[in-house]
């Protein structure tokens, strides 16, 4: 904490580098980690793409609950469970030709209304240009907001806001001021600055003048560039040039803090509409002060340094030190011992903590594990010794809980992991520790090769569910696995099974198979396998699979060695593949019949043949082209009705999914909004009856996306609304441009939407063409591209409507195999 202007520190002394050569050791239960890369660039590299990781692990993170509070309101408002509300937003999603975050960031902006939204609308661009940028900003903002919403303190805040909000700016650091009840300003969170930096301005006395202390004074936006420039956080490291700019944090009223931005050098005047955006981030910033008071301890969460004890400690009251030699009857019993062995001094602090222990003695047959002589580590702290056996679970715990306890530990296996220059060395060791008055005695010695394989080939038999044996056939002795005793289910004073008397445990049915291996193996003298049911003692039947062999020494068969394992998971598995595999037959048996019935109803509803229709000054192109696959019969559809007022109703439309159900709910909503036509309603109007009827047929949300439109034929205008359906084209003139596109989500996503209209004025030769999302739809590439793709393929002068459909048709290069709707108007 400062005490004064509390103006930056001068940088601290780097520490010095380990030298490349140095031993680092660790204990453990694990097994030893990959050879690390060598030299300081690759360590540096590694490094570099480590917080490469973090960053996307954190940008994820607040993706995640961005669509987890879009799936929150789904649950509200279509009252559905949390799965059911995840598919539901993964269905939209595809529908509507948008990735899932940008769905749920429109859904999150339909119902909040807030400034954040308001910031993100402001800024759409006109529809006929790219709108990637529009839409990453309302992703980045809602992401930001959703990772202030989730950070454990407002130092995690302004990382988030950094991270999603600020960086696309150019902005490289951050800075979110508390405002205390002295008038100090306390750096509650910060992002982009050396963290001893951000200590030396954790506090500004009320008497000192910076940036962010001039926006509380005007309680306005103050920017800080050239000579009017007040000292602040990051003078060292950002440089003279460095732009930055102080917003007050405002919430009712009331000044909470400010939100300071730098960036790494002079820029221009922003633009209006994100002057808003950074006036929205600092109101979410004070939402995070109010509930999240800064810490006025002076340590600044995050940014307070732990005491460093000295290396070796010290000796608690009364224990002696080290220099104390130990008893030489105690160094004669350590000496005598076939295993290694070290004796641990504990070593205290001034409070009488437990700090480490130094490695007091070693006897004579101590050999470290990584090749260093006992004169190396003598006097040493074991953590120096051993570093990385301060790990959690690691052996440094366990000196501490025997020597706390007095209880000794034993372990049969500890991999010792050591890196020396580099090359990685690995000892599996025997690990003993015990206490001996105010010393710990650790003892350790290599695990034999033998051992360890006899360990392997127990633990290869558990996991297979088998076990060996071997019977002598010139004394009879037959020797079993103890898990060969658990597989037929003995008692332990049961004696194993010989071979001839195998049939008397298996099935009935499966004794002339125990019959021939038996016969194959001690009469034909060659290896043998068979399958049989095992009725063991308990009752309970295992499927057990034998395999043997004989044991020739000199002509004389002298024994049988063996295997039997339990299949009995894989022979109920076969059976029950072989059940489901008749299912799924019927199975499919069922559903290809009803697609054959939903095609025919689809083919009733929506004819093939193309159609040309000439009403009211208007000629009238349609074409229908369905799924090339059955299956994927769908909801696509499109209307041209003369209306009673002498009007034109133009409508297309998909609806979610495939099948029955895609192509019933098509029926009824193109029905619903013939009848809604003939009230004389405009179409956003129409719109938002028919969304109301989606989210409320037949109990079940019904999703679809829609254009509807209106044409008067006295004064030519067309009147449009669409449903987050792709937007239309106009031919004029020889161009092909989109016309303004008005806002509406798609049709069932909420019980109450709204939909906005635009007037289109048509003139004599113009040309209107109206499609689904079969005609441009591609796996490799996100709506936008396509659409681009699709101004491009029309070709204005092309005489005939149909021909230019046709063209469309047969030059799409749509891969997603679903079924497409075009209708091609031409004012006479």
């Amino acid at each position: 904490m400062l005490a004064a202007a509390h103006l930056p520190a001068a940088p601290a002394t780097a520490t010095p580098a380990t030298p490349a050569t140095a031993t680092i050791a660790t204990l453990t239960v694990v097994q030893p980690p990959p050879a690390p890369a060598a030299g300081i660039g690759r360590l540096a590299a590694t490094v570099g793409r480590l917080q490469s990781l973090l960053h996307d692990a954190e940008s994820s993170a607040d993706v995640r609950v961005l669509i987890a509070l879009a799936r929150g309101i789904l649950m509200e408002r279509l009252h559905i469970a949390p799965a059911a509300a995840a598919r539901q937003l993964e269905e939209l999603a595809e529908r509507s030709g948008v990735p899932v975050v940008e769905l749920a960031a429109d859904i999150v902006n339909e119902i909040a209304g807030d400034p954040l939204g308001e910031v993100a609308r402001a800024a759409v661009p006109d529809p006929r240009r790219d709108t990637s940028g529009a839409q990453a900003l309302n992703v980045r903002l809602r992401a930001a907001e959703a990772g202030v919403l989730t950070a454990s303190d407002v130092h995690a805040a302004a990382g988030s806001l950094h991270r999603q909000a600020l960086e696309p700016l150019g902005a490289v650091a951050v800075a979110v001021w508390a405002l205390a009840a002295d008038g100090s300003l306390l750096l509650a969170g910060h992002s982009g600055f050396p963290a001893a930096e951000a200590r030396s301005w954790y506090q500004t006395p009320p008497g000192v003048e910076t940036v962010a202390r001039r926006a509380i004074r005007t309680r306005s936006t103050h920017w800080s560039r050239g000579s009017d420039r007040a000292p602040s956080i990051g003078e060292r490291t950002l440089g003279p040039d460095a732009a930055r700019v102080a917003i007050p944090a405002q919430l009712g009223g009331r000044l909470l803090g400010v939100l300071e931005i730098c960036w790494p050098g002079p820029i221009g005047e922003l633009p209006q509409p994100v002057h808003r955006q950074l006036q929205a981030l600092a109101e979410l910033c004070a939402h995070t002060l109010d509930i999240m008071p800064a810490d006025q301890s002076g340590q600044g969460g995050q940014s307070g340094q732990h005491s460093q004890n000295s290396q070796h400690g010290h000796n608690a009251p009364g224990a002696p030190g080290l220099a104390a030699a130990l008893d030489p009857g105690l160094s004669d019993l350590l000496d005598g011992l076939l295993e290694p062995a070290l004796v641990l001094q504990p070593q205290y602090d001034a409070s009488g903590v437990l700090t480490d222990f130094l490695i007091a003695h070693a006897n004579r047959r101590f050999v470290d594990p990584v090749g260093r002589p006992s004169a190396a580590i003598l006097g040493t702290p074991f953590l120096q010794a051993y570093p990385l056996s301060a790990e959690d679970g690691g052996l440094y715990q366990r000196i501490e809980h025997v020597h706390a306890t007095g209880e000794p530990f034993h372990h049969d296996r500890v991999v010792l992991r050591a890196l020396i220059a580099g090359v990685p060395v690995s000892t599996s060791l025997t690990v003993g520790i015990s206490r001996l008055g105010h010393r710990v005695v650790l003892t350790w010695h290599p695990e034999d090769e033998e051992a360890r394989l006899a360990r392997l080939l127990q633990h290869a038999q558990r996991l297979g569910r088998m076990g060996g044996f071997e019977e002598n056939l010139l004394t009879g002795e037959v020797t079993w696995s103890s898990e060969l005793f658990e597989l037929f289910a003995l008692p332990g004073p049961a004696l194993p099974v010989p071979i001839r008397e195998l049939a008397a445990h298996a099935h009935a049915d499966d004794v002339a198979a125990i019959s021939r291996f038996v016969r194959t193996v001690l009469h034909h003298r060659t290896h043998a396998s068979a399958a049989f049911r095992l009725q063991r003692g308990d009752g309970v039947q295992r499927y057990i699979r034998i395999v043997a062999e004989p044991v020739l020494e000199g002509g004389t068969m002298t024994a049988v060695r063996g295997a039997c394992q339990d299949v009995s998971a894989q022979h109920w598995t076969e059976i029950a593949l072989a059940a489901t595999r008749d299912r799924l037959e019927h199975s499919e048996r069922e559903v290809e019949e009803g697609n054959r019935l939903t095609l025919r109803l689809q083919r009733a509803i929506m004819p093939v043949a193309p159609t040309l229709i000439d009403a009211m000054g208007l000629q009238i192109a349609t074409r229908y082209r369905p799924a090339e696959k059955g299956h994927l019969v769908g909801g696509d559809w499109y209307d041209a009705v003369v209306l009673p007022n002498g009007r034109i109703l133009l409508v297309v439309g998909d609806v979610a999914g495939h099948g029955i159900d895609a192509a019933t709910e098509m029926v009824a909503l193109r029905n619903a909004l013939r009848g809604l036509a003939a009230t004389g309603a405009t179409p956003s109007q129409m719109l938002n009856w028919l969304g109301t009827v989606a989210h409320h047929m037949s109990g079940n949300v019904v999703t679809a996306t829609v254009i509807c439109g209106i044409y008067d034929p006295e004064d030519r205008v067309f009147r449009w609304s669409r449903a987050g359906h792709p937007p239309p084209l106009l031919v004029r003139d020889g161009s092909t441009v989109v016309p303004p596109v008005p806002d509406g989500i798609l049709l069932g996503a909420l019980g109450e939407a709204r939909y906005e209209e635009q007037t289109l004025q048509l003139q004599q030769g113009d040309r209107l063409l109206m499609y689904t999302d079969g005609l441009i739809e591609r796996r490799d590439r996100d709506i936008e591209e396509s659409l681009a793709d699709l101004l491009k393929l029309v070709q204005p002068d092309i005489d005939s409507l149909e021909g230019q459909l046709e063209h469309l048709l047969l030059h799409s290069n749509a891969d997603t195999d679903d079924d497409t709707c075009l209708i091609g108007v031409e004012v006479r």
